[in-house]
């Protein structure tokens, strides 16, 4: 026998040979299709294990006339939302032979439609994920139904069908965490918006001032600063609501960067935290736990979010059928620590 003989590869006729079944069987088992009686499959992974048998992701490729890749779409400005969303979409296709291309595209241009269009119909992906805020741009989505490739959007917020969304609970929980504050004592408290026309800030915003409403107090507009979602924002939010004569004694931040930036002028005046302002965030990031005193949070699920927008869009390839009947809403879950106290004897309004 030569030796090419020898190390020939297995190819997937002999592994329908050696099961007893058709190369279509064969196929529908390495793609995960469902249909398929317990026994035949068996017999197929069995066979696919003796023989060694490794199936070409090109010529799977070319068969479904799709790349075997997941696509990211984002245009977020915070790094942290982007690394951990791709960690849940990894995660779910760690032991396929998926992969994830990470595409960032610019919301403002007029031509992004276009780009994209371009791009997909380019590379042919199996499927799309869409982080916020162009999740909430339902012509995006049109495109990719146009394109017959699946997608999913993530957001703060349901924004579509539920095999077609994963979404967080951000007002409902941003509220949660607010009455902590107002339940601490604080009647005087800071506000620091997300970017505008961001879903997500505007949900946050409105946990925020039902968690004020609740309370029985007054929303002070003069005690809102703009933000988005940057460290640096956060530093000029800090600088105009603490250097006021009557300055907040809280200050409820809609992400953890920003909450951070609070934090940084607060210190740099010399404010005890929580002593003198008590600070929340939003995101449980690393920044949340790595600063001093570490940062009460509202743990946005974005890794499971991550990893269940995989599993919705090309759940039958992964094997997981069942994700496409998951809840949409992951809900998010309020992470106290040490930022948070009642206020300064004498400071209460």
């Amino acid at each position: 026998m030569s030796s090419s003989a020898r190390t020939a590869q297995p190819t997937i006729n002999d592994v329908a040979a050696r099961a007893g079944v058709s190369k279509k069987t064969v196929s529908r088992v390495i793609n995960r299709e469902s249909g398929l009686k317990g026994e035949t499959r068996g017999k197929v992974e069995q066979a696919i294990a003796e023989l060694g048998y490794v199936p070409n992701p090109q010529a799977r490729a070319l068969a479904r006339r799709r790349n075997m890749t997941l696509v990211l779409l984002h245009d977020n400005p915070n790094a942290q939302t982007v690394l951990n969303f791709q960690k849940g979409v990894l995660r779910a296709i760690a032991n396929s032979d998926l992969a994830l291309a990470v595409r960032p595209v610019d919301r403002t241009s007029p031509h992004m439609l276009d780009d994209v269009r371009g791009f997909l119909t380019r590379h042919r992906p199996l499927g799309v994920l869409i982080l916020p805020p162009i999740s909430e741009r339902d012509d995006l989505a049109r495109l990719c139904s146009s394109l017959d490739i699946p997608y999913v959007r993530v957001g703060s917020a349901p924004l579509d069908a539920p095999d077609r969304c994963v979404a967080s609970n951000d007002s409902e929980t941003v509220a949660a965490a607010c009455r902590l504050l107002t339940q601490a004592g604080h009647t005087r408290i800071g506000f620091v918006r997300g970017p505008e026309g961001f879903r997500s800030a505007a949900e946050r915003e409105q946990g925020f001032q039902a968690a004020i409403r609740t309370a029985g107090l007054t929303l002070d507009p003069s005690l809102c600063a703009p933000g988005n979602y940057r460290f640096e924002s956060g530093v000029a939010a800090g600088q105009a609501l603490l250097h006021r004569e009557d300055r907040p004694t809280a200050i409820f931040a809609s992400n953890d960067e920003m909450a951070a930036g609070v934090m940084h002028v607060a210190l740099e005046m010399g404010l005890a935290i929580p002593r003198e302002l008590s600070v929340i965030g939003f995101d449980d990031s690393p920044t949340a736990q790595h600063i001093w005193p570490s940062l009460t949070t509202v743990r946005w699920p974005l890794i499971e979010m991550g990893e269940l927008a995989a599993e919705k869009v090309a759940g039958r390839l992964l094997g997981h059928d069942q994700a496409l009947a998951v809840p949409t809403i992951l809900p998010s879950e309020v992470v106290a620590r040490d930022t948070v106290g009642p206020p300064e004897a004498g400071s209460r309004a």
